[in-house]
């Protein structure tokens, strides 16, 4: 997304970890800071912990490597003053590889004098709490066990987070030492005759862990209550590198969201593949060579962990660590407490955006109690997700005809969105196919295919009601080209939506019927243009999978009112 470009807002971060080094530079200037814009970042593949080791012995970490580490620090400290970035807003942070290192204090004090920062040593404790949140960051809401895998530990623990209120065990996070870097190493020495032994110990060590973390019994009658389990959020890079091979098994093939962060299965999926041949790992989408000499590691701390845990119903992948779990606890509450989807939109919104978004709650028939199978799916009734649909009602408006709809289509994976920090698959899913639709749907060959693969994705239901919302945003785009309603005019338009019954071989079936009345002259032809754009919608040719696929009947009438 754009960055506002005020310095003032920008934070610097370096995040000195086991398996390399990050640099980044973050812009949380209003109205976007939920979402945590990155505006540079940049990694140096220094691993620190393969740095203390030498055939198998700890060693302090060489002169040649520290050297390095500083020249790529000063390089860093250039890029800030490029971004005009001041040196109270620029912070370096270490965990556990710099913290258990021989020469952890002159390494320190080398980079300390070299560039002028004092860099912070994170406690365990403090390690898997700033984890935690920034797995937080990582999502609107959360409720689940966290677990964060680095080179040299993996720490676990639980975490609610609630309109910015975070919440996680009073003891903290538990630290293991099977990190991926030092599990592969472990692995080494026991040796193949001795993974049994090892796994058992891995398992009684995160099943008594969970019992010292007082896992909250509401959390626990919940997951039952729901049928399925607990989620569990995994973040840290081999555990995202594992989503990554779980994205190139996915049923939807190619996956059509290449992000990781908001990347979910059910945990079904997870255990099937835990045997899948890893020999061409390297030749997946973000699987470097490195991860994927560490993946076996990782395949057999997951394993260890499944035979511990508790019944698990969904697996949910998250981009946040350390760095932005340091971003968001500085963030004030009320910033916190946005939903990332409207934050990430709210650049782009309209100068009316609360009465448009009334209009288009009102095009949208309400969920019958009880819960009927053809009743919009809760993101397309939800008031964060409608205003972010409105947000971006015009942001593709400058673009050429040609492109308008391909542009909406890859705009939350790709395009405007694409950066945006804390949105998961669905909501970037539903987004797209609506805006896509807003602009007319029509694609090329290239783009439909990626159209077919988002449907797929969300399924036949939920594709439908994104084309029917995104034909409603249309009609509302349509009569308010600028996006402005003047004072005085918030009724203008007023729609009404309820839920009809028609028959069709002699077969009740749902119908949506829509009446738009005007309160004004010379709106009458718009109306009615729009009114053909919804029952166009419902018309059987135009259902997901055609004729005999999905969809709903919609009926529309007009009428117009007087005005006092």
């Amino acid at each position: 997304m754009p960055s506002q470009g005020d310095p003032e807002h920008y934070k610097a971060l370096v995040d000195m970890g086991s398996n390399g080094i990050r640099f980044s530079i973050s812009d949380l200037s209003p109205p976007s800071a939920r979402v945590m814009p990155t505006i540079y970042q940049d990694r140096c593949g220094i691993s620190l912990y393969d740095a203390q080791y030498h055939e198998g012995k700890k060693i302090p970490i060489r002169q040649t490597v520290i050297d390095d580490v500083v020249a790529a620090l000063i390089r860093f400290r250039r890029t800030c003053e490029d971004f005009q970035v001041s040196n109270r807003q620029i912070r370096a942070v270490a965990t556990e590889a710099t913290r258990n290192a021989l020469n952890s204090e002159d390494f320190r004090q080398q980079i300390e004098k070299a560039t002028g920062w004092k860099v912070e040593m994170l406690t365990k404790e403090e390690e898997g709490r700033i984890g935690a949140l920034g797995v937080a960051s990582s999502f609107g809401s959360i409720k689940g066990l966290v677990m964060d895998l680095g080179g040299g530990s993996v720490q676990m623990t639980w975490v609610t987070s609630e309109d910015g209120v975070v919440k996680t065990s009073p003891k903290g996070a538990v630290s293991f030492p099977y990190g991926a870097a030092a599990l592969m190493m472990r692995l080494g020495e026991v040796g193949v005759e001795g993974h049994d032994s090892l796994r058992e110990e891995m398992s009684a060590n995160f099943a008594q862990a969970l019992e010292e973390l007082d896992i909250p019994e509401t959390f626990l009658k919940d997951a039952e209550q729901g049928g399925g389990g607990l989620s569990l959020y995994l973040s840290g890079g081999g555990f995202r590198g594992w989503g990554y091979i779980l994205m190139s098994l996915h049923p939807v093939t190619p996956y059509p969201i290449p992000i990781i962060n908001g990347f979910g299965v059910p945990s079904a999926s997870l255990l099937p593949n835990l045997d899948e041949d890893l020999t061409d790992a390297e030749s997946k989408f973000r699987i470097s060579a490195r991860r994927a000499s560490q993946l076996p590691a990782i395949t057999f701390l997951i394993k260890a962990l499944t035979q511990s845990l508790p019944s698990i119903s969904s697996i949910h992948f998250a981009q946040g660590g350390v760095r932005e779990g340091l971003l968001f606890s500085d963030l004030p509450p009320p910033i916190r407490s946005q939903h990332p989807l409207a934050a990430a939109t709210q650049t782009y919104a309209p100068p009316s955006t609360s009465p448009l978004l009334q209009i288009l709650n009102a095009s949208i028939p309400r969920p019958r109690d009880p819960a009927a199978s053809t009743d919009p799916p809760e993101p397309l009734t939800c008031h964060t997700f409608l205003t972010s649909v409105v947000h971006l009602l015009y942001a593709h408006a400058s673009f050429p005809k040609d492109v308008r709809a391909a542009a909406a289509l890859r705009c939350t994976t790709t395009g405007l969105l694409g950066d945006a920090h804390g949105l998961d698959h669905t909501d970037r899913a539903l987004l797209a196919l609506i805006l896509c639709e807003r602009w007319g749907g029509e694609l090329s060959p290239a783009d439909e295919q990626m159209l077919l693969k988002l449907q797929e994705l969300v399924g036949a239901r939920a594709s439908w009601w994104a084309k029917y919302v995104g034909r409603a945003a249309a009609g509302i785009a349509y009569l308010f080209p600028a996006g402005v309603i003047r004072d005085g005019d918030e009724d203008l338009v007023r729609v009404m939506t309820s839920w009809g019954v028609g028959q069709k071989k002699g077969r009740a079936e749902d119908t949506v019927d829509v009446r738009i009345e005007v309160g004004v002259e010379g709106m009458e032809d718009a109306v009615e243009d729009w009114c053909k754009g919804m029952e166009k919608v419902g018309k059987r040719k135009n259902w997901i999978g055609g004729r005999e696929g999905w969809g709903i009947k919609v009926t529309t009438r007009t009428g117009k009112w007087k005005r006092d």
